[in-house]
């Protein structure tokens, strides 16, 4: 399917939109019910990876292909680890088979876990017979993926003894790993982070619980970039958002405040209003993202669309997503006019003073590159290829910036 972008002004003002629960959230929260159903979860995502991850937890023998879903992947690989009886091969995509899994499997092969590479060592497929790991302690490298950690943390409860988790190296993605532990300590179960060291206490059963899922600040961004490019007086109000929220993306509410963009908490209404302010925009934005890498794409398109230059560190983790992240931006924003450089850990964007129109934009079966690209509508008409990739993470993403009056043509031609 391909998105077929017009240039144009459109109204903005008093504009509201509904995002689905936030991604990470749920997938964690899934996690934890499978351990103790009598969790219950409102305002699920419905993003394909949170519905893979369902139907994956369902499963006690066979094959489960997560597709695309790096979360779904790392989670069950630990879940079914620490499932007594379940023989499972994990499997997913081409891409999938490229993303390393082996710094996981290495930490729960330490805890005792019987995990097998069927094809190649270090990825997947894998395949695992799950059984009671009773060693307490593990080291795992933090410097590659929040997600292994996480997927630690999130099963600690099924060990009998519980786990102690030392993190070796600087540690990627924090907000993340403490968002993993208070949905832990959410539903009771016990458990420490301090000085690099993990701690997680064995839990049998927990009292019943029931637990609204934030919607997704990864998904607000691409609103956060259409508001900071729009030339027009704009407001948007965006449900259900908290100012104390678990979610490391909520640091778009600073981001985007040097752009341009004032938020405003409704507390009463749990929404966010995101309006235009005047600002005098920095020649060039610098930033360390090593907490948030994916707002890294849209921070990217926003500063090229606004003729401001960026440099954007702590990116180390892009390259072993969907795609090559760097790489992706690097040749699309290229297309547009723009002039940048890229190692593994960094992006440095120049300041642009014109963008190319009508160029088609790839999105390498990345969703992130789909909606981070589409904001630049308001500067100028664009095509999109690929456009149904967003529903890894927000199937009606389209839909709403239609709502917006943003003049969005689906087809079903993808070249």
């Amino acid at each position: 399917m391909k998105a077929k972008l017009k240039r144009g002004k459109f109204p903005l003002e008093n504009m509201k939109i509904n995002i689905g629960g936030s991604k990470s959230e749920s997938n964690r929260l899934l996690i934890l019910q499978a351990q103790f159903p009598n969790i219950i979860i409102k305002n699920l995502s419905d993003s394909d990876d949170t519905n893979v991850l369902q139907k994956g937890l369902k499963a006690t023998e066979g094959t489960v292909d997560i597709h695309h879903a790096g979360t779904a992947m790392r989670f069950l690989t630990a879940y079914f680890s620490a499932k007594q009886n379940a023989e499972i091969t994990l499997t997913g995509s081409q891409r999938m088979q490229e993303r390393p899994i082996g710094i996981l499997v290495d930490a729960l092969k330490s805890l005792g876990a019987a995990i097998e590479y069927p094809k190649n060592d270090g990825f997947p497929p894998i395949k695992i017979k799950g059984k009671k790991l009773l060693k307490k302690e593990v080291a795992i490298k933090a410097n590659v993926s929040s997600q292994y950690i996480s997927a630690l943390m999130l099963v600690a409860p099924m060990l009998p003894n519980g786990l102690k988790i030392y993190l070796e190296g600087n540690t990627t993605s924090v907000p993340y790993i403490e968002m993993t532990l208070s949905l832990l300590k959410s539903i009771g179960v016990k458990g420490s982070y301090s000085e690099n060291v993990i701690s997680i206490s064995s839990t049998k059963n927990i009292e019943n619980k029931t637990i609204t899922v934030e919607s997704d600040w990864s998904s607000a961004s691409y609103f956060y970039s259409l508001v900071a490019l729009s030339e027009e007086k704009c407001g948007i109000t965006l449900s259900s958002f908290s100012e104390d929220s678990l979610q490391g993306d909520a640091a778009l509410v600073q981001i985007y405040d040097a752009l341009g963009v004032r938020t405003v908490f409704n507390i009463s209404e749990n929404t966010i209003i995101l309006s235009k302010r005047n600002v005098e925009l920095p020649d060039s934005l610098m930033l360390n993202l090593s907490n948030t890498p994916d707002l890294a794409q849209t921070i990217a398109v926003t500063c090229f669309g606004l003729g401001i230059g960026c440099k954007l560190t702590g990116l180390h983790t892009l390259k072993i997503k969907e795609t090559d992240r760097l790489l992706a931006l690097k040749n699309e924003l290229e297309k547009l006019g723009a002039t940048l450089q890229i190692d593994n850990n960094s992006l440095t964007l120049e300041k642009a003073f014109q963008i190319n129109p009508n160029v088609l934009i790839k999105t390498y079966q990345d969703h992130r590159m789909a909606m981070a690209f589409a904001p630049l509508s308001v500067k100028t008409a664009l095509e999109i290829n690929h456009a149904e990739v967003v529903s890894k993470s927000y199937p009606s993403f389209w839909k709403d910036l239609k709502i917006l009056g943003i003049e969005c043509f689906l087809s079903d031609s993808s070249n």
